[in-house]
């Protein structure tokens, strides 16, 4: 089962790059977006892509940024929009596809690039660790793919030392990330598999893309029984989409187990 997830920065401007004719030849299964910046009926019926279910969320109050999607080639279950948090589900960052035994998230974690960004970040990570907490009582899989806005660790970002006050790199975020992957018992994916600095998701700008000087602030997320299903993972830079890169993990999973 292989699994892509990416930042599009909006859906209209990514596909305008070639995204779409992209994801066409990946062979993948399921692919999660985020800031799409679409209201989902207008990604539903206007960014199909063929072979697969699309599903969007919005929020209730979209602005220029934000919107979630999913496409899947297998129909799910379920489908659930937001965290029932009024404040974060305004503008869409939360959409979760349930199948027998797993869950595929598509999420998208605020930014925090000025102080009430910031605040509204913590606020989110402190609502989100709630809900993860009781996610992680079920009796089933999760893949939670997104930008999280938070590089993990010091090979994880480019010139480290100077970036330990910004947002995405800060104690806290980075305690944060450390408690979810510590203590809450999730794993990273693409860890698991590429454990080398300088691989990065994320560049501020296209000279720091080509001198890569980024942060790894994108993952794919996952529960304990899928830790050893990791067969192979990848962040693509082949082409540009937008200021992301997808991110590519390959799983030992059927969707029909």
């Amino acid at each position: 089962m292989r699994v892509i997830s990416l930042n599009c920065e909006g859906i209209k401007n990514a596909r305008e790059k070639g995204l779409f004719d992209w994801l066409l030849e990946q062979d993948a299964d399921l692919i999660c977006l985020q800031d799409t910046r679409e209201d989902e009926q207008v990604i539903e019926d206007q960014y199909f892509l063929d072979g697969y279910f699309g599903y969007a969320f919005s929020g209730y109050n979209r602005t220029d940024r934000g919107g979630v999607a999913i496409y899947t080639r297998h129909a799910p279950k379920a489908i659930i929009s937001g965290l029932g948090f009024p404040e974060v589900d305004e503008t869409g960052r939360y959409l979760q596809a349930d199948f027998d035994k797993i869950s595929l998230v598509s999420l998208y974690v605020p930014e925090g690039d000025d102080e009430d960004s910031l605040n509204f970040k913590y606020r989110f990570l402190d609502g989100y660790s709630h809900h993860l907490s009781k996610q992680r009582r079920k009796r089933r899989e999760f893949i939670m793919c997104g930008t999280w806005n938070i590089a993990h660790r010091k090979i994880d970002v480019a010139n480290w030392r100077d970036a330990q006050e910004v947002s995405g790199f800060n104690q806290a975020e980075r305690g944060w990330m450390e408690g979810l992957l510590g203590d809450m018992g999730f794993f990273d994916a693409y860890r698991e598999v590429d454990r080398e600095a300088g691989k990065y998701s994320w560049w501020k700008d296209e000279s720091l893309r080509n001198d890569n000087m980024g942060m790894r602030i994108d993952y794919q997320i996952i529960t304990p029984g899928m830790r050893h299903r990791v067969l192979n993972g990848g962040i693509y830079k082949g082409q540009v989409f937008s200021s992301h890169a997808p991110v590519i993990i390959d799983f030992d999973w059927e969707l029909g187990m």
